[in-house]
């Protein structure tokens, strides 16, 4: 987490951080930056991707934009994290970070309850490369445990799990990962920072699709990966440079916008759904609620330690 923010409240990084008044303008409010090229002064510059660093000025959208890089930037300060990798989607976001770290000969390990686009690009396009895939209950570390292989190299794991909402105790499903020399990722859509900071419990990798609670607008998709800064750098001029699944930077503004009031709507989600969540557990035509802030959820003292 960046220390200019670090003792600031989750409501003020969610409006400030990563952002800055514009140095010409004095401008409050994000630019909105639309420009696929820039001019560069230096004459010696290195017009290569495998060049770049964080200090690297604007060059071309795909490699880097003002707009997507203070996205980015808050991202990361909300997570707890010290960079961040912006995409097009979700999706990208998540087949960008498996081919960055997967070849052929690797084995990955996935929650048996995953996004269905997730599950079926494991399934199909990821078995295809000749990574193998297991499916398992990571609410389960015995069997969690038991899925890990020598050469296993990534657990990814879906907290809460969309759509049932069971949890994986991160923590523990980290540990356990790092014991078999393996890393941890963690798709956090449906908790967002303001419930669960996966980082701060042990996963490398924070996976989020933007388009849902983030934006909070249902009016632009994005992804994001959130972790450390070489690994970030890595993952960008590898699979976000090279293959272009890069988010616009007017979807990024948007989506800007939108985590200006993250804090605020997710206090307001969260109330309301217990209110809905105890009505409907006392109703005489409903069998079971599935809720983990309800006391009958199996996993309540879970969802209490870590969101």
């Amino acid at each position: 987490m960046s220390e200019k923010h670090s003792h600031r409240g989750i409501r003020t990084r969610a409006i400030h951080a990563g952002e800055g008044p514009d140095p010409t303008t004095r401008a409050s409010a994000p630019n909105l930056v639309m420009s696929t090229t820039f001019v560069i002064d230096d004459a010696e510059a290195n017009f290569s991707a495998r060049a770049l660093t964080p200090e690297s000025p604007f060059a071309y959208t795909r490699w880097g934009n003002p707009t997507v890089r203070q996205l980015e930037r808050k991202l990361a300060d909300l997570e707890g994290g010290e960079a961040a990798v912006a995409f097009a989607s979700g999706m990208a976001a998540t087949i960008a970070l498996f081919l960055h770290l997967l070849k052929t000969g690797d084995h990955l390990v996935v929650s048996d309850v995953a996004y269905a686009g997730v599950s079926e690009l494991v399934t199909d396009t990821v078995r295809k490369l000749g990574i193998g895939v297991s499916f398992v209950d990571t609410s389960d570390l015995d069997e969690l445990r038991g899925a890990l292989r020598t050469n296993t190299r990534l657990v990814h794991v879906e907290t809460p799990a969309n759509p049932i909402l069971r949890l994986t105790d991160i923590r523990a499903a980290a540990e356990i990962a790092h014991q078999a020399g393996a890393q941890l990722c963690v798709d956090s859509t449906f908790a967002t920072p303001v419930a669960t900071r996966p980082l701060e419990l042990g996963a490398e990798y924070v996976i989020h699709s933007l388009t849902k609670y983030l934006c909070g607008h249902g009016d632009a998709l994005g992804g994001a990966v959130v972790g450390r800064m070489g690994p970030m750098e890595a993952l960008r001029q590898d699979t976000g440079i090279h293959m272009g699944g890069v988010i616009s930077p007017f979807n990024a503004w948007l989506i800007m916008r939108g985590m200006a009031t993250l804090p605020l709507r997710m206090a307001a989600h969260a109330e309301g759904a217990l209110r809905v969540a105890r009505f409907l557990e006392q109703h005489p035509a409903v069998t079971r609620v599935i809720y983990p802030g309800l006391e009958s959820h199996p996993q309540y003292a879970l969802a209490r330690r870590q969101m």
